[in-house]
């Protein structure tokens, strides 16, 4: 009579994603809401550096620029330099919390990074008068989010979703701006 062992279990190994809580929608999560006043000092930390490489044309601050932009539209305030100062340090010495909608500013964050790699990229083939005036651009953007709460790509967002080019699921509070006006 011989005694055998059962044979290994043949099952998979469990999904490292479920089992350890860090799936790709957790590393590209992006908070909704979002306190507009961390938002507008980001911003304005943005319009400094910004006018900072166009005044000196220091090149490399157009990647600075753009790595910032990347990091926030692909993890939020998480790891950016300039959204953890504004989050942690800047904005609640404010004391004021005002939520919006994070969608929107996600989009807007897409527009930077779109607009400072472009801007990047155009400098170092030797467009650089390109370069300057697409900086130029976002330099305005910025400021208009920084010092007149006006999100340029947040209107932009609402102007495409109300064309249905993003999902009205996407962001219910974006479909009618009334009901983010309290």
């Amino acid at each position: 009579m011989s005694t055998s062992t059962p044979a290994p279990s043949r099952t998979p190994a469990p999904d490292l994603a479920r089992t350890s809580g860090t799936g790709w929608r957790t590393v590209f999560a992006f908070p909704n809401p979002v306190n507009e006043y961390a938002a507008r000092i980001t911003a304005g930390l943005v319009v400094l550096l910004s006018v900072v490489t166009l005044l000196t044309g220091f090149g490399w601050g157009l990647g600075v620029i753009a790595a910032g932009f990347w990091l926030r539209v692909l993890f939020g305030p998480r790891i950016s330099p300039l959204a953890q100062l504004s989050v942690k340090v800047l904005t609640p010495r404010l004391g004021k919390t005002r939520l919006v909608p994070g969608p929107p500013k996600r989009f807007a964050q897409g527009i930077g990074a779109a607009m400072s790699t472009a801007a990047a990229v155009l400098l170092a083939v030797g467009l650089a008068p390109a370069a300057w005036t697409l900086l130029a651009v976002l330099i305005v953007a910025a400021s208009l989010e920084a010092f007149a709460g006006f999100c340029l790509g947040c209107a932009i967002f609402g102007f495409l979703q109300r064309r249905g080019l993003i999902p009205e699921d996407v962001c219910e509070a974006c479909n009618n701006i009334t009901l983010r006006r309290a």
